[in-house]
């Protein structure tokens, strides 16, 4: 919708039209907040103990039942869906980003992060953890073959690349098996 948004420790939120000038908004949160996602006329934003907010224009901040007090660190959205990812293996999807349902990760581990293309959900976390999904709902386990901290995933050039502590970078052209 042509605007920046940006988020923070202890609720902060900036929105920008130029992304040089910010202006503070009210999130009605003290949580931190860790990542932001926006699709269908939504933004969604998600932090720690549980905090899902959303907003049609990033200045109006409405706040959403998780039922989890766990952190979230992850958030994405494709093929209709918002994916929200975090502390303990906790996923839970939302068709809109107001109401929200647990899905069974398969793992207790933290998942850090999240992404989606071509039909396929990629998760990432602690001790090389890395799930797929085709609908956000069922997840399978991957092989990563390292036990580093995997932080982030992303895609592009027709390539999933996930990021880790120790300089590690794995690739998958399908997110099912990774170098």
């Amino acid at each position: 919708n042509d605007t920046f948004v940006t988020i923070g420790n202890s609720g902060t939120i900036k929105t920008s039209l130029d992304a040089v000038a910010w202006t503070p908004r009210t999130s009605g949160t003290t949580n931190t907040l860790i990542g932001i996602t926006y699709a269908n006329d939504t933004f969604v934003t998600i932090g720690n103990s549980g905090t899902i907010l959303t907003s049609p224009d990033g200045v109006t901040w409405t706040p959403r039942t998780s039922e989890t007090t766990n952190a979230f660190s992850g958030i994405t959205y494709g093929d209709g869906t918002f994916v929200a990812v975090g502390e303990g293996g906790i996923i839970l999807t939302s068709s809109d980003g107001s109401s929200w349902t647990p899905r069974t990760s398969g793992t207790s581990r933290f998942l850090f992060g999240i992404t989606q293309a071509n039909g396929t959900f990629v998760a990432v976390g602690s001790a090389g953890t890395i799930l797929t999904s085709s609908d956000g709902s069922t997840w399978t386990s991957r092989t990563s073959g390292t036990s580093i901290n995997l932080r982030g995933a992303s895609y592009g050039n027709n390539t999933f690349v996930t990021v880790g502590n120790s300089g590690t970078i794995l690739t998958s052209n399908d997110g099912s098996s990774w170098t």
